[in-house]
């Protein structure tokens, strides 16, 4: 009879060819739980969608301010560009306006006569080169009077006309585009006091007579 030890207990048979290992019980993983390697995944690509909205806006701020940028420097050119002009046009109209007594004393020759010879070459290239600078002349006899490029010098009355009219012109005006330099200097006649009513009168007296005379009663 076999005696036993007090203190141990038996253990099941192992076979030889099997560990400890083997014969402790695996435990299952449990179903739904993510592997560590997901999770990490990703939080790194949370992290890289964070830094690419950041630099996306980034972006979209330094575009707005290039284009800002852009638009100043086009409205600077443009400034520039019509301050340059501006300035031209009054270099050019000073100029023009110093040879304007030339430019008389040339058409009052012209109109006596004396352009002849040297002179008239002189005198028709000075006026050659105003002209190619943009000055022109304006100013004739018959024209309706306009003060605003009329300057009225002399004033008359006569039965001819039916309005105030240029009779005369005692210096021509000059214009740059449409800048006046220099009005035209004129003489105007005004309609002759009752010529209207005159005028009127004939003008009713010649429809009667085409009409056979005024209707009797």
């Amino acid at each position: 009879m076999t005696e036993e030890t007090p203190g141990f207990e038996e253990k099941p048979d192992v076979p030889s060819g099997a560990t400890s290992d083997d014969a402790e019980p695996k435990v299952a993983p449990t179903e739904g739980a993510a592997p560590a390697g997901d999770a990490s995944a990703a939080a790194q690509t949370a992290g890289l969608t964070a830094q690419l909205d950041q630099v996306r806006t980034a972006l979209g701020e330094r575009t707005a301010d290039l284009q800002r940028l852009q638009a100043e420097y086009q409205n600077y050119r443009r400034r520039v560009e019509r301050d340059r002009i501006a300035v031209r046009e009054v270099a050019i109209a000073n100029l023009l306006t110093e040879l304007l007594p030339v430019l008389d004393d040339i058409g009052r020759a012209r109109e006596h006569g004396e352009l002849v010879g040297g002179f008239k070459s002189v005198a028709e290239s000075t006026e050659t080169v105003a002209a190619k600078m943009g000055l022109q002349q304006f100013g004739k006899e018959g024209e309706p009077f306009d003060p605003t490029i009329h300057e009225a010098l002399m004033h008359s009355y006569a039965p001819d006309v039916t309005e105030t009219t240029c009779v005369a012109i005692l210096q021509p005006g000059y214009r740059i585009g449409e800048r006046t330099i220099r009005p035209a200097r004129v003489a105007v006649a005004e309609p002759q006091p009752g010529a209207q009513t005159v005028k009127a009168d004939e003008a009713e007296t010649a429809d009667d007579k085409e009409s056979g005379g005024p209707d009797e009663g």
